[in-house]
């Protein structure tokens, strides 16, 4: 079965850290462009950050620039999320995404979805 499983969500305190992972099973990660993306109840999902599968590139909304880090371990088939210095509005279940064009990933149309986790900021 493919699919994708997000784990690493938890309630933290402002200024906290968090490693969200997304783990991979019946396909293989390193030949996929990657994504995670965020969403509060009465809004849109949004991206958080993506990478590239060619180069590894990778991008990061403003909102999270400095703070977060996208990186992808090929060895466990998975890809995980860094969160720094967490804020309220980061407060949002977390998605992670694959597709095999990075443009599909920008434009929130991924092959696959993983089922979310979610993060609660707050003291």
């Amino acid at each position: 079965q493919l699919q994708l499983v997000e784990s690493g969500g938890d309630l933290v305190q402002p200024g906290g850290s968090l490693r969200l992972s997304c783990a991979a099973s019946g396909f293989t990660l390193e030949d996929y462009a990657i994504g995670w993306f965020r969403q509060v109840p009465g809004k849109e999902r949004e991206g958080v950050s993506c990478m590239r599968s060619s180069d590894g590139s990778t991008y990061y909304a403003d909102s999270v620039k400095g703070r977060f880090t996208i990186s992808r371990d090929n060895a466990k088939n998975t890809v995980d999320l860094q969160m720094n210095s967490l804020k309220p509005d980061d407060t949002a279940v977390y998605y992670c995404a694959a597709d095999q064009t990075l443009h599909n990933i920008v434009v929130l149309i991924p092959q696959y979805w993983g089922q979310g986790t979610q993060v609660t900021v707050s003291s």
